[in-house]
């Protein structure tokens, strides 16, 4: 189902010289698939001088996927359908500071059903709900540690919650390992090696080799954030000091245009929409805002250096909420840093904006959930 998916179509030659299955086990997988009314024949292929061979292709609305993003200050949804494709998105209003789990847990199955209606889906045809926010984690289970303004969801049983609520399987994941599955490839070369580094009130990372997305043992792959850039630093919400998160996140850059005395409407607003008042400054030329997030992105630049170096990627996507607001002040600065340590390789690492980053955790945790178990299984 999956290598269909991702080419688009296939044919079940290709399928048996893909998965190294036998050509009779192939046809006996397909024509259940078909049964099923999962997979569809697709016309046939260019003849290579026998018979032209017939495509198969996912019946798009056959079945159905959700994700959603949890953050400090929004809730997003998406709808995707058994191709993959997104057919809806919704973003609501977060939770906020000192949220209480179990409401917002209540809200989520609420809002999650309105989705479906607004969309015309027929329920029956969800599998099931893929869930994000910001890490660690302990995956399918709960948040392993979290920033003040998340402190209560600490140990809080989320993926049991979920499932109980919505009578749906759910799927936990890390919000930046979801956003290297959600974003979008724009590059001018093949990737086999592509990073996800992805900023919303916090800055984590996600790795993608051969369309896999690597998680790590536990769910928390590239918590880039959490390095320490500066030694005897500012002192993070994780214990350590000096962290990338510490010196240069969205958090930093407020406290920073606070202190500044710059204008970001409401004293109650924070997290990423505070950070995109700051960028609107900057992007219509105040100096301080603009001198603000600039030492923020030379900082982000010696994540970006790492990640880069460390994985040899050939791509690398700057995606998330607040990417979205200010990722055209970022991005010179991480392509110059990156671009002058590109050693060793034949081609130089790309560094682009992801188109959908405000959405790109939902969607991976969507499609996250789409190449799991349930999505087989059901």
């Amino acid at each position: 189902m999956d290598r269909i998916r991702s080419t688009g179509t296939l044919s079940r030659v290709e399928l048996t010289q893909i998965t190294g299955l036998t050509a009779p086990s192939v046809t006996a997988l397909v024509r259940r698939l078909i049964d099923d009314g999962l997979v569809d024949e697709a016309g046939r292929g260019t003849s290579t001088g026998g018979k032209p061979r017939t495509l198969l292709q996912i019946r798009a609305t056959a079945r159905y996927v959700v994700g959603v993003h949890l953050s400090y200050d929004s809730l997003t949804y998406v709808l995707v359908d058994y191709a993959g494709g997104v057919v809806a998105r919704w973003r609501r209003e977060g939770p906020g500071e000192d949220s209480d789990p179990e409401e917002v847990v209540e809200r989520i199955a609420t809002q999650t059903g309105e989705l479906i209606d607004r969309a015309g889906i027929d329920s029956t045809l969800v599998l099931g709900l893929g869930f994000v926010c910001p890490g660690p984690l302990i995956r399918n289970n709960g948040v392993a540690s979290a920033p003040p303004m998340m402190a209560r969801w600490v140990g809080f049983p989320v993926h049991q919650r979920l499932e109980e609520r919505l009578g749906l399987p759910a799927l936990l994941e890390n919000d930046a390992t979801a956003a290297a599955a959600g974003t979008r490839l724009t590059t001018s070369h093949d990737v086999s090696v592509m990073a996800a580094l992805f900023m919303s009130e916090g800055i984590g990372s996600g790795l993608r080799l051969n369309g896999n997305v690597y998680q790590g043992a536990h769910g928390n792959a590239g918590e880039v954030g959490h390095i320490c850039v500066q030694i005897g630093g500012p002192r993070c919400w994780c214990g350590s000091t000096g962290c990338l998160e510490a010196v240069a996140g969205p958090a930093t850059v407020i406290a920073k245009a606070r202190a500044a005395g710059l204008d970001l409407g409401s004293h109650r607003r924070s997290g990423v929409a505070a950070f995109a008042a700051i960028a609107r400054l900057a992007l219509t030329g105040d100096s301080r805002a603009e001198a603000i997030i600039k030492d923020s992105a030379a900082w982000l630049a010696l994540g970006a250096q790492a990640i880069t170096n460390m994985y040899d990627v050939q791509l690398l996507v700057l995606t998330g909420p607040a990417f979205a607001v200010a990722g055209t002040i970022y991005l010179p600065i991480l392509q110059e840093r990156i671009l002058s340590s590109a050693f060793g390789r034949s081609v130089t690492p790309e560094v682009v904006l992801d188109e959908r980053g405000h959405d790109a955790a939902a969607i991976g945790a969507a499609l996250m959930m789409l190449r799991s178990d349930h999505a087989v299984s059901a």
